[in-house]
């Protein structure tokens, strides 16, 4: 599958000044710009850097960033699935993670997920593609925002939906494990019918093992 990568950017005015939403954007570029010190929800914010640097390389990797001049404030990834998540079993060339979305404290409340989100959507390219994401609740910040399990998880889903991802069931056991963890997807509208049964057979995997 050839990956094209249409690069879209919008200006988003925050009560802290406006924000460039913008992407996918070049490893070059994502190098050349600093990274802003409070990005630290996956790794040490020099390491993720690194590894949003790497990510933009591959073919299928997609960068967006929230820019307050020369500074990333914000972030989002779309990648191939980890090849030890039941998501790469099926092997499509058309199914591609949301795998990480974050922002910095000064900006959480002011759009900047919804917008990273929109301005990633505007590429036709997406239109090819099954997204999905997978949302666990250990990996929210509850302390930081004050929110509960279930209001997290309702700002997730508003955040998500912005990109035309929805609601899916699944029988995944660690989705399963807490009924706020869930799975969402977008359904590219060039996606066959082949690509969304392998894609359900996928959700369901566990199905026939009782």
């Amino acid at each position: 599958m050839e990956h094209t990568k249409t690069y879209n950017a919008i200006e988003l005015k925050t009560k802290h000044g406006s924000l460039i939403l913008e992407g996918p954007v070049s490893s070059e570029d994502i190098a050349r710009l600093d990274f802003h010190k409070d990005l630290v929800a996956f790794r040490p914010p020099a390491q993720q850097h690194k590894a949003i640097t790497e990510i933009a390389k591959l073919p299928e990797g997609r960068i967006l960033i929230a820019r307050d001049n020369f500074t990333i404030v914000g972030y989002v990834t779309y990648l191939y699935p980890d090849p030890l998540e039941r998501w790469s079993k099926g092997q499509m060339e058309n199914l591609i993670e949301l795998g990480a979305i974050e922002v910095i404290p000064k900006f959480r409340g002011s759009g900047v997920g919804k917008g990273l989100l929109k301005v990633s959507m505007m590429d036709d390219m997406m239109e090819d593609y099954i997204t999905i994401t997978t949302e666990y609740y250990w990996h929210w910040d509850l302390k930081g925002t004050g929110l509960n399990v279930w209001e997290y998880r309702k700002v997730m889903e508003k955040m998500m939906n912005a990109g035309g991802l929805e609601y899916f069931a699944t029988d995944d056991p660690e989705i399963s494990s807490h009924p706020a963890n869930c799975l969402m997807a977008k359904i590219g509208s060039r996606i066959d019918m082949e690509s969304i049964q392998r894609f359900d057979q996928l959700r369901f995997m566990n199905r026939f093992m009782y």
